[in-house]
């Protein structure tokens, strides 16, 4: 079977170089998902272009999402009638845009969907993530239907700054991902 053409789904502001998505796109030639306006996301604007990458996609799709693109991940799945394309999604460190203060930065986020996503999917986020407790990211998983992995403390928001390097341990979670799906 052809493996799935890999759709990376960076947050708010996008991952910078050092982003372990950022490095995978570089080493592993996966795809990452062109936001109109990384600064100022609109959940609408997103999803379409979640949606318009789904499609253009030859075959099978796997979703690599961080911080806001979790969130995407699932506001998406709620309303594409295309989610038999995507084989699995590995979720990193949710933002919780539920919270006030990040619900003000980030407008028009709120309510988290909180559906069932109809692909297999695995949640990691850290203890000490400032964007989100780690009740809050056992909650998403839980409600997503994801399998749930703490990464325990040090690991902050999963990101650039975490110093991950080419995360080859998320990479295992992924290829782990997608060969339970086979």
């Amino acid at each position: 079977m052809p493996k799935p053409k890999i759709l990376l789904l960076p947050g708010w502001q996008d991952s910078g170089p050092s982003h372990w998505q950022s490095r995978w796109e570089a080493i592993h030639g996966d795809h990452r998902v062109q936001q109109h306006d990384w600064m100022r996301p609109l959940r609408g604007d997103w999803s379409a272009r979640l949606e318009e990458e789904v499609l253009a996609a030859p075959g099978q799709v796997a979703l690599v999402a961080h911080s806001l693109g979790c969130v995407l991940v699932a506001a998406w799945a709620a309303h594409s009638r295309h989610t038999a394309k995507v084989d699995a999604a590995l979720l990193v460190a949710p933002g919780d845009l539920e919270r006030d203060d990040l619900r003000q930065m980030i407008p028009g986020w709120a309510p988290i969907v909180r559906r069932p996503l109809p692909f297999a999917s695995t949640l990691i986020a850290a203890g000490d993530d400032p964007y989100c407790a780690i009740d809050r990211s056992a909650e998403m998983a839980r409600d997503w239907g994801a399998a749930f992995i703490d990464f325990g403390p040090g690991g902050g928001h999963l990101n650039g700054e975490s110093e991950l390097g080419d995360w080859p341990e998320g990479r295992r979670l992924l290829d782990d991902l997608l060969k339970k799906k086979d």
